[in-house]
């Protein structure tokens, strides 16, 4: 992309050059005066479908703006490029309706871009803005990226890959989450992916979508999070999701964090969490024989 845009602008250039070394006739020998302007710069719009070798910024200017094929090494996809519709004097800001409106949309075309909610891989949503001139210039975008992670717990760092993540979770995938490990941790602050082949005791079960409020900081406001992950759970295994379910498994919610959750992501990663045991394979329509109530 960089080649081709490169020798587009070196053709337009030898061009004009050509045009300059011709012959005068037809012209009164001052150039001055039969040049016309050349018209003002005008706003870009980035193009779905390519990816970028660096990491994803918040706001993207034409000068920073390199596109790469998606063949190449990159570790952010665009999967998505939208329109905002408002007519103010900046960008939207963090926490603005146009911006949740933003992450909406391109939360549902992210998730048909890869075949499945783009939370149930290894991967991150972000919507990326102009620049506060580009927008004063006439850029009204947004663009939806993805990035591949090493991890969606804390300690995430960004992949650098090869190949497009359009239809990445159609069927299996090693960027599925799957069945997870606590290592024992009496509050599953940790969760590490392993084969579910290996000894066990926690499982991703699906994304709960939480209703638009604040961010919950108390107690009250984490409840309808975990009931509904383990509406989420009860359906998974297919087990009846009644008062009974919480005696046959416990259940970890993991939330965006507060930031991502103003800018608009709702959507909230459920496991199932066995306190008292281990298994050795996914527990995925199981049915109550896979889980059992417990006797402790």
């Amino acid at each position: 992309m960089r080649r081709a845009m490169a020798g587009l602008v070196a053709a337009l250039v030898a061009g004009v050059g050509l045009a300059g070394c011709a012959a005068t006739q037809g012209l009164d020998g001052d150039l001055t005066d039969d040049w016309r302007a050349l018209p003002p710069a005008g706003a870009f719009t980035p193009v779905a479908g390519f990816c970028q070798v660096d990491d994803f910024t918040p706001t993207v200017s034409l000068a920073g703006y390199e596109p790469v094929g998606c063949d190449l090494p990159h570790r952010v996809e665009t999967v998505h490029v939208g329109a905002f519709t408002v007519d103010r004097p900046a960008p939207p800001t963090l926490g603005s309706a146009e911006l949740r409106a933003a992450f909406v949309e391109c939360d549902a075309r992210a998730s048909g871009y890869v075949g499945d909610n783009w939370r149930a891989g290894r991967l991150r949503l972000a919507v990326a803005l102009p620049t506060g001139p580009g927008w004063a210039a006439g850029s009204r975008w947004y663009r939806c990226d993805l990035t591949e992670l090493t991890t969606v717990e804390a300690a995430a760092r960004v992949v650098t890959r090869t190949g497009s993540l359009r239809d990445a979770l159609k069927g299996p995938s090693p960027l599925r989450l799957g069945c997870q490990r606590t290592g024992g941790d009496a509050r599953a602050r940790t969760l590490t992916p392993v084969d579910c082949r290996t000894a066990h005791d926690a499982e991703f079960v699906g994304v709960w979508a939480a209703p638009d409020r604040p961010y919950p900081t108390k107690d009250a406001e984490w409840a309808p999070l975990y009931t509904g992950c383990n509406t989420v759970l009860a359906r998974y295994v297919g087990v009846p999701d009644d008062p009974i379910l919480r005696f046959r498994s416990g259940v970890v919610v993991r939330p965006p964090g507060a930031g991502r959750w103003a800018a608009g992501d709702r959507g909230v990663r459920c496991y199932l969490w066995l306190t008292d045991r281990t298994v050795t394979a996914s527990l995925k329509g199981a049915g109550p024989a896979g889980l059992p109530v417990r006797t402790r």
